[in-house]
C-alpha cells in the first residue's frame, strides 16, 4: 500500500494547522516540529489521516486540549507534542492506540510515488535526554512525548495498557495524583520522565518490573515513601533522578527510611496537636456563643440569669459591709 510522508519541520512556518491535510488520507509521517504554528490541534486528524504512524508537532504554539479523536490512529507509533501550550487532561482513550499496545511495532517502510524505490523513514527524536536521528531502527520504536506543556489532572491508568511503549515523557506539566499503580505493565519501557509535576504518593512497587528501564527521572514532585528495589531499577544510581521529593527515602538517596518514618510520625503528631488545639478553641467559642445566644433568645432563661446575678451581687455586698 502506497504511503506518503511530509516534513515541514524547522522552516519558521506561521499559522493554524493546515486544513489542506484533510485530503492526505495516505499520509504516514507528518513532522511539523520547530515552527510557529498556533491554535488548536484539529480533531479531524484522527479520521481524515487514518494511516499516520508518526506525528510530530513539537516546539510550536499549539493551545487547547489534546483531541481524544487521535486515539483513532490505530497505526500511530510515535506521538510528539512537546513544547507547546496544551492544556487539559491526557486523553483516557489513548489506550486505544493499537500500535503502541503491541510489543513488535510495524515496519515504517515508505514508498516514493515517483518510482518503485523503498526507503526507511527518518525523524529527530528526543531520546533519553538527547536529540537523536532515527532512521533504520525507527520501525522498532514506539513512544509518547507530551513534555513542557500545561497538562493537568492525573496520569490515566489506561496508559499502562500501551505495552509496546519504549519511551514516555510527561515532564514539566501540572500533572497531579499518584503514579499509576500498574505502570510496571510497560515492560518494554527504556526511558521514563515524569519530572517537574505535582505527583504525590509512593512510587509504585511495579517499577521493579521495568526490566529494560535505563533512563528515569521523577525529580521535582511531591512523592514520598521508600524507593522500590529490583534488579534493573537498582542500576539507576544517580540520586538526582529522585531529587526534590522531600518524602522519598532509600537507595540511591542517602536518606534512611527509618529516619524518614520517624520524622513523618513527628510531623503527624504535630499536625494532630494543632488540630486538637483548634478543636478546643472552636468548642470554647461555640459554647460561649451558644450560652449567651440562648440568654438573649429565651426570655425565661434571661430572667433567671438576671435574678441569679442580682442575688449574687446582694450576697457580695452583705459580706463586704460586715
Amino acid at each position: 500500500m502506497l504511503s506518503l510522508l511530509l516534513y515541514l519541520a524547522g522552516n519558521g512556518f506561521v499559522g493554524a494547522f493546515p486544513s489542506v491535510l484533510q485530503g492526505c488520507s495516505k499520509l504516514a509521517t507528518l513532522d511539523m516540529g520547530n515552527n510557529m504554528f498556533f491554535g488548536v490541534i484539529p480533531p479531524w486528524i484522527g479520521s481524515r489521516v487514518p494511516l499516520l504512524r508518526i506525528l510530530s508537532l513539537r516546539s510550536n504554539n499549539f493551545t487547547g486540549e489534546i483531541p481524544p479523536e487521535l486515539s483513532r490512529l490505530s497505526q500511530l507509533q510515535l506521538l510528539d507534542m512537546a513544547n507547546n501550550s496544551l492544556t487539559g487532561s491526557i486523553p483516557v482513550t489513548f489506550s486505544n492506540l493499537t500500535s503502541m499496545s503491541i510489543k513488535v511495532p510495524q515496519n515504517l517502510s515508505i514508498q516514493d510515488p515517483s518510482n518503485t524505490m523503498k526507503y526507511e523513514d527518518r525523524i529527530n527524536i528526543y531520546w533519553k535526554g538527547q536529540e537523536l536521528i532515527f532512521q533504520r531502527t525507527l520501525r522498532l520504536l514506539a513512544g509518547i512525548d507530551l513534555s513542557s506543556n500545561l497538562l493537568s489532572h492525573c496520569i490515566p491508568e489506561e496508559l499502562t495498557n500501551l505495552q509496546g511503549l519504549q519511551f514516555l515523557n510527561l515532564s514539566r506539566n501540572h500533572l497531579s495524583c499518584v503514579i499509576p499503580e500498574d505502570i510496571g505493565n510497560l515492560t518494554f519501557l527504556e526511558s521514563l520522565d515524569l519530572s517537574s509535576n505535582g505527583l504525590i504518593g509512593a512510587i509504585p512497587p511495579s517499577f521493579s518490573s521495568l526490566s529494560w528501564l535505563n533512563t528515569l527521572n521523577v525529580s521535582n514532585n511531591l512523592l514520598s515513601g521508600k524507593i522500590p528495589t529490583g534488579a534493573q531499577i537498582q542500576t539507576l544510581t544517580d540520586p538526582s533522578i529522585y531529587s526534590n521529593n522531600s518524602g522519598l527515602c532509600g537507595f540511591p538517596l542517602h536518606i534512611s527510611c527509618d529516619n524518614t518514618s520517624l520524622a513523618r510520625d513527628e510531623r503527624k503528631d504535630e499536625v494532630e496537636d494543632h488540630w486538637m488545639y483548634y478543636f478546643v478553641i472552636a468548642g470554647v467559642v461555640f459554647g460561649f456563643w451558644l450560652w449567651f445566644g440562648m440568654l438573649f433568645i429565651v426570655k425565661t432563661w434571661r430572667c433567671s440569669f438576671l435574678l441569679f446575678v442580682d442575688g449574687l451581687q446582694c450576697k457580695i455586698m452583705k459580706k463586704m459591709s460586715r
